[in-house]
């Protein structure tokens, strides 16, 4: 398992929340876990969002924390939140952990991440 840290009610995470317009957020910033509107007891039983936000830790390890914030971010403007390569990435490592839950313990998840409404991404192709 990844060393990591989780912070509850994480002023980071809250304006991460009011721009996702969502009632619950989980972002990273190196190898810590930043939360608004979870508990870190919620989050921790999601096995699917736990290991999206690891995928993000290991994102930063691999590319260092500045480079890896000013990949993101690029990648979010060139390409839009949904879109972004590191998003894609983590969201599939979400779901290789959602697959191996039987279907009644899917249904007892208290929060879907995959669930939560994005922003409207200005980056659409027509």
């Amino acid at each position: 398992m990844m060393d990591f840290k989780v912070v509850e009610r994480s002023p980071f995470a809250r304006i991460a929340r009011m721009v996702l317009k969502s009632k619950n957020v989980a972002m990273v910033l190196g190898k810590t876990v930043h939360l608004s509107g979870v508990s870190r007891e919620t989050f921790l039983k999601d096995e699917g969002w736990v290991a999206h936000e690891l995928c993000h830790i290991r994102q930063f390890r691999e590319h260092g924390f500045f480079r890896f914030l000013w990949l993101y971010l690029v990648e979010s403007m060139r390409v839009g939140y949904y879109n972004n390569k590191y998003e894609v990435e983590a969201r599939k490592e979400g779901m290789k952990h959602r697959r191996h839950l039987n279907p009644s313990h899917k249904a007892a998840r208290a929060i879907d991440p995959s669930g939560v409404p994005l922003p409207a991404d200005s980056k659409r192709k027509h």
